[in-house]
């Protein structure tokens, strides 16, 4: 499912969602706040000048089809010191348009980063979670503002405490002295999307064909988001588990409070839904390689009907191993 240290406010892990109104509610531009508390304020515990760690929220599941013989419980537990490098793509876009106003592109541009995760800590009966600590490599965009910044960012720093399901808890950020905002947004941004786009395991035995759902809540610039996903195990060869998944978002509410007591705006429509294919090797830390891709269109309507801002929206994120 945005947002690394520290730049003002830590930009309060920004992604692109609903942009926001101006003083006088002229539904123009917001830097849309995302996070992953419950209440809507991402929780940011500074563990330095230069790092913090913000909760993910928790995952639920549910076996709807536990697939077919021979079945076992999927445990991710890599063990300490296993390292990996893999490349995290990421691409936003987002088209906007204030009542019969032109179309606006607040689009982000496609960031590939590479990453060096290492295994700091394995799971154990004294330690439930794997920690995971990452180096991003050197980043590329085709924007050509955001490739100039991004040289400076290198060497960055990332890490997730991840459970044996899978699901991620934390996510820690650490950004080089010298990275801009530009690339401190980027990065962060391209961190939150990840993460809110793991695959999640049940506790139970499951075999090929196996059918689950992953219940999890979203913060989108203040909107509560129940996130939906339904995956499929699709194949499971030398320790490879390939599950396909379609995900669905949902607003708890029908009015989006904005922020900074800027007022309120009713949600006339809010459609954001996707699918791809993940695949995992339980001894690795992330995600060998796959792609989810998630769209939908939105409306947010002023209470007394003077304004309406209607926004398109495709996120893309991939995994991949890098050439040898």
């Amino acid at each position: 499912m945005a947002t690394l240290g520290v730049v003002p406010a830590l930009s309060r892990f920004s992604r692109p969602g609903p942009y926001a109104l101006a003083a006088v509610l002229s539904l123009s531009t917001l830097v849309a706040g995302c996070g992953a508390s419950s209440d809507g304020a991402p929780a940011v515990t500074a563990a330095t000048s230069t790092e913090v760690t913000v909760p993910v929220s928790a995952v639920s599941t549910k076996v709807l089809d536990p697939g077919a013989e021979p079945r076992s419980v999927v445990r991710l537990a890599p063990e300490a010191g296993v390292q990996q490098s893999v490349v995290l793509t990421t691409r936003s876009e987002v088209f906007q348009r204030v009542g019969d106003e032109p179309e606006q592109d607040f689009s982000t541009p496609e960031l590939t980063l590479p990453l060096s995760a290492t295994v700091e800590r394995a799971i154990s009966d004294e330690d439930p979670s794997t920690l995971v600590d990452i180096t991003i490599g050197s980043a590329t965009s085709p924007d050509p503002t955001l490739a100039s910044a991004l040289g400076d960012a290198e060497g960055s720093g990332a890490g997730l405490t991840i459970g044996p399901n899978g699901a991620i808890s934390a996510l820690r950020l650490a950004p080089a002295s010298a990275a801009t905002n530009i690339a401190r947004s980027a990065l962060e941004q391209a961190f939150y999307q990840a993460v809110y786009r793991i695959v999640s395991f049940p506790g139970e035995a499951i075999g090929v064909g196996a059918v689950w759902e992953i219940q999890q809540q979203v913060m989108s610039a203040g909107i509560t988001l129940d996130q939906v996903g339904t995956a499929t195990l699709v194949d499971r060869e030398d320790d490879r588990i390939t599950v396909d998944v379609k995900v669905e978002q949902r607003p708890r509410e029908s009015t989006w409070i904005l922020p900074n007591g800027q007022g309120r705006l009713d949600i006339e429509q809010y459609t954001m839904a996707g699918e791809g294919t993940m695949r995992i090797d339980p001894a690795l830390p992330l995600p060998v390689d796959g792609t989810l891709t998630v769209r939908g269109n939105q409306t947010y309507v002023e209470p007394d009907g003077a304004a309406r801002l209607s926004q398109s929206q495709v996120d893309r994120v991939g995994w991949g191993t890098p050439e040898q």
